[in-house]
């Protein structure tokens, strides 16, 4: 078990549930707390993400943990494909996507899905490429949530994830540090009314395994070409990967 898996939102039930209830909670606020707390560049970071997979041109993708559909408009704009499927534990989140991408009249393109990322309702080899942003740290098994990824995705198709990681270098280590342990709880607190999910997402993104790290757990659910980029002075990563 790795240590974020340990960590839950709240007090009782299986973490799974747990972080399904957290970001109900959180969804009406989610987008604006996001943006403001990483000043929009949080934005940057999915583009470069995207950009990735644009050599390969993939037609049919899943994006994993999609929550409020940011990643999937995104992808769905700059790799115009055939179909985009948004993957969500928390209905909350997704209806909120459901009304970004009505709005922008892309529901002809991406649709949304409830599933447990732990165990798809997908076919194996059903997708071109597989996305992920900000999400795959709340996984309640690490292991199984990006075995399943690699199911479901053709053989040579491609994973794309960004994922905020703790700094590991002076000084940015140490000012992330002070900035996620009073800045991020306490607008947490004032603009989502959840102070106890702010600090989740804190832990997790200090605790989640990173780098090379990362990239062993990568290999090890049956990707390959397994490579890292550390973004803003580490506190991002990208990861690319190939089946």
């Amino acid at each position: 078990m790795y240590e974020q898996e340990k960590i839950t939102p709240y007090h009782e039930g299986e973490k799974g549930k747990q972080v399904e209830a957290m970001f109900d909670n959180i969804a009406p606020t989610y987008d604006k707390l996001n943006h403001r707390l990483s000043w929009d560049i949080d934005r940057g970071w999915r583009k470069r993400a995207i950009k990735q997979l644009a050599p390969h041109k993939p037609q049919v993708i899943l994006d994993m943990a999609t929550g409020t559909g940011d990643f999937a408009i995104l992808a769905a704009r700059m790799l115009h494909p055939r179909q985009l499927i948004g993957a969500d534990i928390s209905e909350g989140m997704m209806q909120i996507g459901r009304e970004k991408v009505a709005a922008l009249r892309l529901d002809d393109t991406i649709s949304f899905q409830k599933e447990d990322c732990m165990q798809l309702s997908f076919d194996d080899n059903q997708f071109d490429a597989v996305i992920a942003a900000f999400g795959i740290r709340n996984f309640q098994d690490l292991d199984q949530g990006l075995n399943e990824m690699c199911r479901v995705l053709k053989k040579g198709g491609h994973l794309s994830i960004v994922e905020l990681t703790a700094p590991v270098s002076f000084p940015m280590k140490q000012l992330f540090k002070l900035y996620s342990h009073t800045v991020l709880p306490f607008y947490g607190r004032i603009i989502s009314k959840d102070r106890s999910a702010y600090e989740y997402l804190t832990a997790t993104i200090e605790a989640f395994p990173q780098g090379e790290q990362m990239v062993e757990i990568l290999q090890k659910a049956g990707f390959r070409k397994a490579s890292f980029q550390r973004l803003t002075s580490g506190i991002c990563t990208m990861y690319f990967a190939e089946k």
